[in-house]
């Protein structure tokens, strides 16, 4: 464990020192689809990543979010790979963006990284060893009350034609809380909750780049990692409730009883 966290420790922060390269210089920026932008700097990013892992670790599988699925077929390792995630942030120019490599073991999030480079925060864990931030110990905050807490979540690409948009559980929790954080990185808000910046997290929508260094985090830090419903977290559903534990039936009691809003925005809203 201790040696795959290394590699991906140093993946992480090549990738990093690229994205800084490109900061305010990007000169191509395209759309995935509507509202998933890519650039050259994703990926730079993923390239210069997966040379240091396939290098490595020639027998494992990788799994990155602009090249797909490479490597050994058969492998019960998979590193899923996002190079830049916040890219909508990165191309404004906004600060808060991160790489994320996290390591499957069959089929387990066992090793995870995740590189703030803005910050130069580096949050690293892997099973049954921890969670740290530069080196030092992370833990998942205290509090036990969601009138204390301060939560997080994002809104998926689809949100324009989905009409499950997170809008409703958006506007209940933040009713019911200090406040909720729309961060735009879900790798940065799944590592803000290891470290007890942020108490609570749930989305939909989600990718295993996006989710894989997280969950390990969130758990070697202390906290908690399911489905909306406490069933046991499905990395392929793409939707997770992640908290300190303290706030979790809290706030899966609210989850799963709110009705999706719908598209808030029909053929009659005038833009």
């Amino acid at each position: 464990m201790e040696h795959y966290l290394e590699i991906a420790c140093a993946a992480a922060r090549t990738g990093g020192d690229i994205l800084l390269g490109y900061l305010g210089k990007l000169e191509n920026i395209s759309e995935k689809t509507p509202g998933n932008l890519v650039t050259e700097a994703d990926r730079a990013s993923e390239a210069a990543i997966l040379e240091i892992l396939e290098a490595a670790f020639p027998e494992h599988k990788i799994l990155a979010e602009e090249s797909g699925m490479a490597g050994a077929q058969q492998s019960q390792f998979l590193w899923a790979v996002d190079p830049l995630d916040g890219t909508t942030n990165f191309a404004h120019r906004y600060p808060a963006f991160t790489v994320s490599i996290g390591l499957m073991i069959d089929g387990e999030p066992a090793v995870g990284v995740i590189y703030e480079p803005i910050r130069n925060e580096l949050f690293s864990a892997s099973q049954g060893l921890g969670a740290f931030c530069n080196g030092q110990p992370i833990h998942v905050s205290a509090t036990s009350e969601l009138s204390r807490s301060l939560l997080t979540t994002g809104f998926g690409y689809d949100r324009r034609d989905q009409p499950d948009t997170n809008y409703a559980e958006f506007c209940q929790f933040t009713h019911l809380t200090q406040g909720v954080r729309r961060g735009g990185s879900a790798a940065l808000d799944l590592a803000y909750v290891a470290a007890g910046r942020l108490d609570g997290y749930w989305e939909r929508g989600l990718s295993p780049w996006d989710i894989t260094a997280g969950v390990i985090l969130v758990r070697e830090a202390g906290g908690l990692v399911t489905a909306y419903d406490q069933s046991t977290f499905d990395l392929g559903s793409g939707r997770l409730l992640a908290t300190n534990g303290h706030l979790h039936s809290a706030m899966s009691e609210q989850l799963v009883r709110i009705k999706p809003l719908g598209i808030p925005f029909g053929p009659n809203f005038v833009s």
